[in-house]
C-alpha cells in the first residue's frame, strides 16, 4: 500500500484537530470535476466524524487537463496570508459550475465573496513562496504515489477505493 511520503506538519492547510483518531489527506485539483464531486462528501465526513476527524488539503493541480487550476490554487494559497485559506478553498469548489469553463474572470468574484482585501491579495500573489507551496504540494503528492485527482490519503496510506467509500474506512479506524 502507498504511504504518505510528506508528512502532515503545522504548514498544512487542516480543519480538526491535530490528535484526532483519523487524518484525512486530500491532493486536489480545483478544476477537477471528481474533486468538485468529493467536495461536498468531505463536507459530510467532517460532519459525520467530528472532532474524530482532522483534514488536510494539498494542491495538485493537473495543468495539462484543467489550465486554471493553476490559478484557482494560487488565489487558495494567497487568500492563505489574509488567514481566509478555507474560506476560498470552499468557495472555489462550490461555484466549480460557473468558473471552470471561463478564462479565469469569473474565479476572480472569490475575492469580494469571501471578504479579501484585494491589494493584499495582488501583493500575496507576486510572492515566491505561493507557487513554491503549490510545486511542494505536487511533488510530494507525486512521491507519494498521486497520479490523479482526488488522491486521499487515510492516516497515512493511499486509499485505493471511491471517494464514497471513504467514510466506511474512517468508521473501522474510530471503531478500534
Amino acid at each position: 500500500m502507498t504511504q504518505l511520503t510528506i508528512a502532515v506538519g503545522a504548514d498544512d492547510h487542516a480543519e480538526g484537530d491535530a490528535s484526532a483518531a483519523v487524518t484525512l489527506v486530500e491532493y486536489g485539483d480545483y478544476q477537477c470535476p471528481y474533486c468538485g464531486a468529493a467536495y461536498p462528501l468531505v463536507k459530510q465526513l467532517q460532519k459525520q466524524f467530528g472532532d474524530d476527524l482532522r483534514f488536510v488539503f494539498r494542491n495538485f493541480p493537473l495543468t495539462q487537463a484543467h489550465p486554471l487550476a493553476q490559478m484557482a490554487a494560487e488565489l487558495a494559497e494567497a487568500a492563505a496570508a489574509q488567514e481566509k485559506f478555507w474560506p476560498m478553498h470552499d468557495w472555489i469548489y462550490e461555484n466549480q459550475e460557473q468558473w471552470s469553463g471561463g478564462d479565469g474572470e469569473e474565479l476572480l468574484g472569490g475575492i469580494a465573496a469571501v471578504g479579501l482585501d484585494a491589494v493584499k491579495l495582488e501583493h500575496a500573489l507576486k510572492q515566491p513562496q505561493v507557487a513554491r507551496r503549490i510545486k511542494a504540494d505536487f511533488n510530494g503528492g507525486v512521491r507519494s504515489g498521486v497520479n490523479g485527482t482526488p488522491g486521499f490519503f487515510v492516516n497515512g496510506r493511499l486509499h485505493q477505493g471511491s471517494p464514497q467509500a471513504l467514510a466506511q474506512v474512517i468508521s473501522r479506524l474510530i471503531d478500534r
